[in-house]
């Protein structure tokens, strides 16, 4: 096997690995490398074996077969070096503590810990910090959730459904903190069932299913999987006879509902030039590329899976 020495090694991977519980396969045969400076999005449906993985790369579940690597070595290691922070998705926070004390005991764990400002900047908890953990609403206690990983100054941050509990205003200023934060080069891997927050945040995709790698990828590259699922959509008219529209390149299946043709094409551009040669006063004309939901529910439902 050829090495390529100028391209730098992954700060993660995982060789082969494979994670059983009892006649359930959670992650089968994962191969995946993780490179520093990227934010990656790990999409699949429920029960696709996110969390496995998510937990396999923290030390906290160990493969059966084949080996996770973090920054060289074993996660074990990197995690108790304080190089990676990691924001789960059922963590609880003691009541009773209050925010800044809080945080600063988690720093206390850590060689070389983030400055307790700058984590409550960071997250967004400078006018809370002497609140009570019991005393604050769901969307701050996700924001003392992402202090407390960002508290060890980590080079790797993993969020397993950071935003699950959120609405929209709150996920979006909680992606403005973690991309403030990663700026620098950091390295962010984080599972989501939320296909429109790994089409928006991330710079990759990495969709799995039944434990199984099925795409990985830019979220351009994952999309463009989607072949046949763009639409071409017209006004319908007695000068478009259904024969004709189905015989246009590409075409794939059309269908007519209120008023308008649907035409299912492989191919939206090729589609278009021929259906204006045939029609070129055509009306109404609007077309949809595939996207990511449209992407992620062909690839999983080739695999046998349901969102």
């Amino acid at each position: 096997m050829r090495i390529d020495i100028d391209k730098p090694a992954p700060i993660a991977t995982f060789d082969g690995v494979t994670r059983r519980y009892g006649h359930v396969t959670a992650v089968d045969g994962l191969w995946l490398q993780i490179q520093r400076g990227q934010t990656v999005a790990l999409l699949g449906p429920n029960g696709a074996g996110k969390t496995t993985t998510v937990e396999l790369l923290l030390g906290l579940a160990s493969p059966d077969q084949g080996v996770v690597g973090l920054f060289g070595g074993p996660p074990a290691d990197a995690v108790a070096a304080g190089r990676v922070g990691a924001m789960l998705q059922d963590a609880g926070l003691p009541p009773w503590a209050r925010v800044a004390e809080l945080i600063g005991l988690v720093r206390s764990l850590y060689p070389q810990p983030l400055p307790l400002q700058d984590t409550l900047r960071l997250a967004d908890l400078e006018q809370i910090a002497g609140r009570p953990v019991e005393r604050l609403s769901g969307g701050q206690r996700q924001r003392v959730r992402l202090a407390l990983a960002l508290a060890g100054s980590p080079e790797l941050l993993v969020l397993d459904e950071p935003t699950a509990a959120l609405d929209v205003d709150a996920r979006r200023s909680f992606w403005e903190r973690v991309r403030a934060y990663v700026s620098a080069g950091r390295t962010v891997l984080f599972a989501t069932h939320r296909l429109e927050e790994a089409d928006a945040v991330a710079d990759r995709v990495v969709v799995i299913a039944d434990g199984r790698l099925l795409a990985d990828g830019t979220p351009e590259q994952v999309k463009a999987q989607a072949a046949g699922r763009s639409t071409v959509s017209v006004a319908a008219d007695g000068d478009l006879p259904r024969e004709l529209l189905e015989r246009l390149p590409a075409v794939e299946t059309v269908r007519q509902d209120r008023g308008r043709l649907t035409l299912s094409t492989s191919d939206p551009d090729a589609t278009i030039r021929a259906l204006l040669q045939h029609a070129p006063h055509a009306r109404g004309l609007e077309v949809t590329r595939a996207g990511m939901e449209e992407a992620f529910l062909q690839l999983t439902h080739q695999e046998g899976a349901t969102p």
